[in-house]
């Protein structure tokens, strides 16, 4: 495994986590095997992966309940993220219905030290490594950033958190949480089938110091070789609606990751390593996380941090993408 700094905040990572979004289970994933979850969160420390993702969102705290009983014992060994501002207790903007559960954006200082108290509760622990803004605040129920960062630091500088970071931002949330104080770790979906991060948030994380930390690389399963051309997402799923598994999308992003096999037998790897290895080939700042849901997908993925992709392969996997969405 190859380790890097998250941000400046001195805390050593894995350059892929894993993300516990589907180990939440829940409407958008289904039920998982509960002691496979548990079993696949522990290997991780045996195959170098040190970095965890969650949030309170993920299945209503479960996620971050699962995570509390796999990491008795085992807590230090391992970086925690999780996040604020997104609540289904708390008054708020109306985000989206997760079965019959309405969940709202709330990002006020009350509501932000409120979540952090359960989720220290969930996860039995006394800290949280990096804590996140999950998504940022709107109207009706708007809060300033400069109040959100202001509960931030008070968690950090009460040794509560280690490090903050901000997640669905733009490059002007990112230049406003700046003005308060230290960002170390920007979460954005990115994936070579999604791009859109390239243009405004690479260059300003890379310019300040800050980590970008990649979710979705495999685009919800859809890179990794194992979806056909005539599948349908299931209603209420996760993947119901997304671009790329809409029929027109999904037929041509097939036959792209099926011209891939010649890169596959090159590099001997899978196409979910290609995917993964083009992502951590596009800079040193860049982290990215795996929602892997047993310890084989975790231990495949991880194969990609050694995979040394060439500066001419890389140019013709982001060709084979861009010609998709012409």
């Amino acid at each position: 495994m190859k380790y890097m700094e998250i941000g400046k905040s001195k805390i050593s990572v894995s350059r892929v986590g894993l993300g516990t979004w589907a180990i939440g289970g829940g409407p958008a994933w289904g039920d998982n095997d509960h002691r496979k979850s548990i079993a696949t969160i522990r290997h991780c420390a045996d195959i170098g992966v040190n970095l965890i993702d969650t949030a309170p969102a993920y299945n209503f705290g479960h996620s971050e309940e699962v995570l509390g009983e796999a990491l008795q014992g085992i807590r230090e060994k391992f970086a925690l993220i999780s996040k604020c501002g997104i609540t289904w207790t708390n008054q708020g903007s109306f985000f989206i219905k997760v079965g019959e559960t309405p969940l709202y954006k709330n990002l006020s200082k009350t509501s932000i030290k409120q979540d952090f108290e359960l989720s220290l509760k969930r996860m039995n622990t006394d800290y949280i490594d990096i804590y996140m803004t999950h998504w940022q605040s709107v109207e009706p129920f708007f809060t300033p950033i400069s109040e959100t960062m202001e509960a931030l630091l008070e968690l950090k500088q009460e040794g509560k958190i280690k490090a903050i970071g901000a997640a669905n931002v733009t490059a002007e949330h990112v230049k406003e949480y700046l003005k308060y104080g230290q960002l170390d770790l920007v979460q954005e979906k990115y994936s070579i089938l999604d791009r859109k991060v390239e243009k405004e948030m690479m260059p300003l994380c890379k310019a300040n110091g800050i980590t970008l930390q990649a979710y979705s690389p495999l685009e919800q399963g859809l890179l990794t070789g194992t979806i056909a051309k005539d599948y349908i997402a299931p209603v209420g799923s996760a993947r119901k609606g997304k671009k790329w598994f809409e029929p027109k999308n999904l037929v041509k992003a097939v036959a792209m990751i099926e011209s891939w096999d010649g890169l596959c037998k090159k590099y001997n790897c899978t196409i979910a390593n290609l995917a993964i290895a083009w992502i951590l080939a596009q800079g040193n700042f860049i982290n990215l996380l795996s929602g892997a849901v047993s310890m084989d997908e975790i231990e495949q993925n991880i194969k990609a941090v050694n995979i040394e992709l060439s500066v001419e392969d890389i140019a013709l996997l982001r060709e084979m993408a861009e010609k998709l969405d012409k």
